[in-house]
């Protein structure tokens, strides 16, 4: 017979799974706005994992939501990777906001193409952060996003139409666009990895 081990050993060793208890293994990756570290269970964006954004449109804040992501892990020496954007990035405005340039590597695709580079791009263990837009991703495809996302050790971003909010997703952390009491731009946190979703909305900071 085995030796028996106290479960609070197997704990404080972070070798169990604890319902509601997240491992020091699981930590998140610091998104770079401290309110929004605080809300999410596990500290910032989910490790190795997709994370959707749900917009009403495009250009309601989600670059300022990542740049500060995506500065810090390109400066570090990581590539990030933007694959089919639907406008080109401008590129002074990312190099103001410190994103390394020589790190960004933008990826052209047809919008037939463009879920494949996105998966690619997630599963090849080459990039830190992956930005994509896909336009009909079912559940599978999303899935499939989320399964490349872990295989590569990378931080997957899926920018969708809110309209998609309404259908279940495999992501791990799912933000909504929303606009706060005095009209501003706000995230509100609709499904995390790790705990129940917070009911108070992050408000983005206005320069």
């Amino acid at each position: 017979m085995g030796t028996v081990v106290a479960l609070d050993s197997l704990l404080a060793a972070q070798t169990l799974w604890h319902a509601g208890r997240a491992s020091a293994t699981a930590l998140g990756e610091p998104t770079g706005h401290a309110a929004l570290d605080a809300l999410l269970p596990q500290g910032g964006w989910p490790r190795h994992a997709l994370t959707e954004l749900l917009l009403p449109a495009d250009g309601v804040g989600e670059l300022a939501l990542l740049l500060p992501t995506l500065a810090r892990l390109s400066e570090a020496g990581a590539t990030v990777a933007v694959v089919a954007p639907p406008y080109v990035p401008y590129a002074p405005a990312w190099q103001a906001a410190g994103v390394a340039l020589e790190q960004l590597e933008i990826v052209q695709a047809t919008p037939r193409d463009a879920l494949w580079a996105f998966e690619q791009c997630l599963r090849s263990g080459a990039c830190a952060a992956v930005l994509g837009w896909p336009l009909h991703a079912d559940a599978q495809a999303l899935r499939r996003l989320q399964v490349a996302a872990d295989s590569g050790r990378c931080l997957g971003f899926a920018l969708r139409d809110r309209r998609h909010a309404a259908n279940p997703s495999p992501a791990a952390l799912r933000l909504e666009a929303v606009r706060d009491m005095h009209g501003g731009s706000a995230w509100q946190v609709r499904k995390c990895r790790g705990g129940p979703a917070p009911a108070r909305a992050f408000a983005l900071a206005t320069p």
